[in-house]
């Protein structure tokens, strides 16, 4: 017995030490390596691509877009820091493509949803692009699921609130979306 015993504490010893440790990457944690293959990033950068496929920066001329915060579907005052940080992915995004986007930070409420469910650019967001000659607005929602959380995004044309462009995608409710998704 005492001989079992320690032929099996000598098997575990060596076992031991042959075993490497689990790398930063398993374990979950940022890299640069990691940082360069996101694919939170590569997805939000395709889903403003469609979006604005076929858009012409020349045809807008010089006049800016704004980007409104992406906001709770649910409460449209209400805004995670996924819905800002969204944003601020989206107007990079824009100017990478050319498009003259000007640096507003525009709260949430920036359009209503009235008891119809019609999506309007309030006074307030037509005064506001008025003043910065925008001639079009990117708004975006998020209703958060199980396991995604869906986004919408439109770009509207402020004069009328036509909705020129739209495009729905979704993001997995990973460890990053629902730490973005905490309010508190």
């Amino acid at each position: 017995m005492k001989t079992s015993l320690l032929v099996t504490l000598a098997a575990s010893a060596v076992l031991a030490g042959c075993m490497t440790p689990t790398p930063a990457t398993d374990r979950g944690e940022a890299t640069y390596e990691s940082i360069a293959q996101d694919r939170f990033l590569a997805h939000n950068a395709a889903a403003v691509d469609a979006l604005v496929s076929g858009l012409q920066a020349t045809n807008l001329g010089d006049a800016p877009i704004l980007v409104a915060t992406v906001v709770n579907i649910n409460d449209l005052r209400v805004s995670a820091p996924l819905g800002r940080t969204l944003s601020e992915q989206y107007a990079s995004q824009l100017v990478m493509r050319g498009l003259n986007v000007k640096e507003l930070k525009l709260r949430g409420d920036v359009f209503v949803q009235e008891g119809t469910g019609e999506l309007l650019l309030s006074r307030e967001i037509k005064d506001i692009a008025r003043s910065h000659s925008a001639t079009m607005v990117l708004v975006g929602t998020y209703s958060t699921a199980a396991n995604l959380t869906y986004i919408s995004l439109k770009l509207v044309r402020t004069e009328d609130s036509r909705i020129l462009r739209a495009h729905d995608y979704a993001l997995p409710n990973d460890r990053d979306v629902k730490r973005l998704l905490q309010t508190r």
